[in-house]
């Protein structure tokens, strides 16, 4: 799963990644039995995570409209445990995040202990969508000072590191997921929302407006990621075209990650034991 990541500090160039990229498959036989092991071995070690209660895990989930968020988290739930596992889309802030840091929210939704949290966007958000939309800032409640800073963003990703650090030295597991669509792929997934009607609910005409912006965002991408990849907070770049792969390979990474946590089941001490 090296190759998914990048060398932290270096040049990152997103549009060098094929989308479409599949690895050694072809087709999404080739991997459905694993896929299904991982969710398996997923729900052991949550189950683990949960008993041990000393790790939380949050996956975050970023990438432009309709690169898969809402069909990775479905994946992602079947292999946890219902009672500690919980999901947070972030949308536009609300009147009272506003009136706070833009930090404050994703703060507030960081799971407990033993808990996994699934973010379907996240504070990505304030260095992607923002920096591709300045006039966002508007509605922070920004002293003059800082709305007008040149390094705002650069200032952000600094921010988030030290936001990131601070939770992965205090047991948080960190797992960054980029979905990598092409334009195509995403015109296609437009098509499918307007032509079937259970996925109707999901069409907006905002998203196609967003297409405009197509290339700011790749570069906001790119940006965001080669400034916030880090050694307690890495980006995993995950080509999603395929769906099958996209999940295969997510399912894949939770799981390794997790194992490597090298978690116990808590003992009972010894008194407890002689009085059974």
């Amino acid at each position: 799963m090296s190759k998914l990541k990048f060398p932290i500090g270096k040049k990152f160039n997103l549009r060098k990644i094929d989308p479409a990229d599949t690895g050694k498959f072809e087709r999404e036989t080739e991997v459905s039995a694993q896929a299904e092991a991982d969710l398996k071995r997923l729900y052991e070690l949550h189950y683990q995570m949960y008993a041990e209660d000393k790790h939380a895990l949050v996956v975050i989930l970023q990438g432009i409209d309709a690169s898969g968020k809402d069909g990775t988290v479905r994946h992602l739930f079947r292999g946890t445990h219902p009672m500690g596992c919980i999901v947070h889309s972030f949308k536009t802030p609300s009147a009272e995040e506003l009136s706070h840091d833009y930090l404050w929210r994703v703060h507030r939704a960081m799971p407990e202990r033993g808990h996994i949290a699934i973010f379907n966007r996240s504070h990505y958000e304030e260095v992607a969508a923002v920096k591709v939309h300045p006039e966002y800032l508007d509605n922070q409640k920004l002293p003059d000072d800082i709305r007008s800073d040149e390094n705002l963003f650069e200032k952000r990703y600094e921010q988030i590191n030290q936001f990131e650090k601070m939770l992965a030295q205090n047991g948080t597991v960190i797992l960054k997921f980029f979905l990598h669509i092409s334009k195509e792929e995403q015109k296609e997934r437009f098509i499918e929302r307007l032509t079937e009607r259970e996925k109707h609910w999901k069409f907006s005409a905002k998203d196609v407006a967003e297409r405009a912006y197509w290339e700011k965002y790749q570069d906001a991408f790119e940006q965001m990621i080669e400034a916030t990849n880090t050694k307690h907070a890495p980006w995993y770049v995950i080509p999603a075209d395929e769906k099958w792969y996209r999940n295969y390979l997510i399912g894949k990474i939770v799981v390794d990650r997790m194992d490597d946590l090298k978690m116990t089941f808590p003992k009972l001490p010894p008194e407890t034991i002689k009085v059974i």
